[in-house]
């Protein structure tokens, strides 16, 4: 409802840059824009004050215990990335105008139309070295609108700094440059951990959690005393413990160790002690290197009916300039979520380091 009222107003307001830019010879001509104008103010003050009062008749759901009610199946689904595109500066916000442009060449929006062509019957059938035509537009879901939060469309999710940049130290280079110097295909434990089907892609399952190519649905439930979420990408299930302390240092799990508490209506979740595994954090959308030792502070606010508003700031002293934050806005997900059915040494796995081997005999001859 917001959106369109906002989107109705961009309307009244081109109309109204119109009428004031023509030129009426006659004195009726005169006085019928100027009666036009006044209308037409008249609709944007009630579009204004309806937009208002829609906003704050908002009530915060809550559970039987009180507190705000997250639950649901929700999505961060969107074009915006994690950090923003350097040509566009210390320019957070932009316009529906642009936001609408930059949708309609942001690159998978592009790919869908193309894509959705009609297919050429007499096209030659795909080679072998075709590998990269496994998925097309239909199989991936990487959202195709700008992120909004309120009624701001963002083109970063980081908010601070402002250039939107993740503050990497010089240590953090160097940790990327020994990285790849340690991937390959060896053995299995030098592939991605999403390929290794251990925790989702990127840094989909969190925390933080970010959108990625395909499966950025979110299954939130909550009682007294945990809050879950289902990451629909590798089906990944972070447990979160209210009100609760950290586990002993030693004990470092997947995703993390998450303790929550409510800040009002606010839940705050803290998580340390990450897997060493989990350190790089690599997908088309992000790139993120988030060693063992730092501190994650999540944000989830039920803001309206339709958006949870996620925010995280991330901390480590060896790896950031200084502590980074970022927004996104979680929208409920139409459907249900299925089950990724990807699990430890999946038979992918097995082809992969096969296919290194065969291009090791193959450059050897």
């Amino acid at each position: 409802m917001k959106l369109k009222e906002k989107n109705s107003k961009i309307m009244i307001l081109r109309f109204y840059d119109f009428l004031a830019k023509t030129k009426f010879r006659s004195v009726k001509g005169v006085k019928l824009i100027v009666q036009i104008k006044n209308l037409l103010m008249m609709l944007i003050t009630a579009l204004v004050v309806s937009t208002a009062g829609a906003q704050s008749d908002f009530q915060v759901p809550r559970t039987e215990t009180g507190v705000p009610d997250l639950q649901g199946i929700w999505t961060s689904a969107s074009i915006t990335t994690l950090e923003r595109n350097p040509e566009l500066g210390e320019k957070l916000v932009v316009t529906a105008e642009e936001a609408l442009r930059m949708e309609q060449t942001a690159d998978f929006n592009v790919l869908a139309v193309l894509d959705d062509a009609p297919s050429d019957p007499n096209r030659a059938a795909p080679t072998d070295g075709n590998a990269d035509a496994g998925y097309n537009a239909f199989w991936i879901d990487p959202g195709k609108k700008l992120a909004r939060i309120g009624e701001e469309y963002r083109t970063s999710f980081i908010v601070d700094p402002e250039n939107g940049q993740i503050p990497y130290t010089e240590s953090a280079g160097r940790a990327f440059f020994e990285y790849r110097q340690n991937s390959g295909f060896d053995g299995p434990e030098q592939r991605p951990l999403g390929e290794r089907c251990m925790v989702g892609f990127g840094s989909s399952a969190g925390p933080p959690m970010l959108p990625v190519l395909y499966n950025n649905h979110y299954q939130i439930v909550q009682n007294e005393d945990y809050m879950m979420i289902l990451v629909e990408m590798n089906h990944d299930a972070r447990i979160i413990r209210l009100d609760s302390n950290h586990l002993k240092d030693d004990f470092k799990p997947w995703l993390g160790d998450s303790v929550g508490y409510w800040d009002g209506d606010t839940l705050v979740v803290e998580t340390i002690n990450f897997h060493p595994q989990q350190s790089f954090r690599f997908a088309i959308k992000h790139t993120l290197y988030l060693p063992e030792t730092a501190k994650v502070i999540e944000r989830f606010t039920r803001t309206a009916e339709d958006e949870i508003l996620y925010e995280f700031t991330i901390e480590d002293e060896q790896a950031y300039l200084q502590p980074w934050s970022a927004q996104i806005p979680l929208r409920p997900a139409e459907g249900a979520l299925y089950e990724y059915a990807c699990h430890e040494g999946n038979y992918a796995l097995p082809g992969i380091l096969a296919g290194a081997r065969r291009g090791e005999m193959e450059s050897s001859n």
